[in-house]
């Protein structure tokens, strides 16, 4: 039985295990951003595939970016208007993000802030962590925890009371959208469209 409480959740992540939560799209595996290798793993991902570097507060990811200060300005103003929420933001990586995070290109790093509660809880005692959907690579995204739970037994999951009322996600994955130097480029549609 791999379900736990929230306390054991977090201190599983901190200890560097695999975990799985709830977020407002689809469930995620995490791990701490070193050990982002454990995800690839569990989920049979190509190395081109890069993760996700989740947290509850959009404060805690701009360390892990780089850009001038005419370009923060600009990332800022998009993630006060839609973060929290379903967008990921692929910007230019600091020198703060492990090679683990997304190993075939080093120099950019998606970053997001989800719209859900149990989600920001957990990331705000864990700090940011290295995330992507629960699912084996090319399948989709899995529901619920009793179906993460039977495909990755090595993750630790949320217990059901633990979730009780949480609104499930939307079950679209996040939009993700690429700073080119000038503008956005949209590399995935999901449930927010960037005007």
């Amino acid at each position: 039985m791999t379900q736990v409480s929230l306390d054991a959740l977090v201190a599983a992540a901190r200890a560097g295990k695999l975990i799985s939560f709830p977020t407002d799209t689809v469930p995620a595996l995490a791990a701490i951003p070193d050990n982002a290798a454990l995800i690839f793993t569990a989920k049979q991902r190509s190395q081109d595939k890069p993760l996700i570097l989740m947290a509850a507060r959009a404060e805690e990811l701009w360390p892990f970016v780089a850009g001038s200060n005419s370009e923060y300005e600009i990332w800022q103003e998009v993630a006060k208007k839609y973060w929290p929420g379903a967008l990921t933001l692929v910007l230019p990586a600091s020198a703060l993000v492990p090679k683990a995070m997304n190993p075939t290109d080093p120099k950019t790093i998606g970053i997001r802030v989800p719209d859900c509660a149990i989600a920001q809880k957990i990331l705000a005692q864990t700090g940011p962590l290295a995330t992507t959907s629960a699912n084996l690579s090319g399948q989709p995204a899995l529901q619920t925890m009793a179906e993460i739970e039977a495909q990755f037994p090595q993750a630790l999951t949320l217990s059901a009371v633990e979730c009780d009322n949480e609104i499930p996600g939307i079950g679209v994955p996040s939009t993700v959208a690429k700073w080119t130097g000038e503008n956005w480029q949209i590399l995935r549609q999901g449930g927010i469209k960037l005007v």
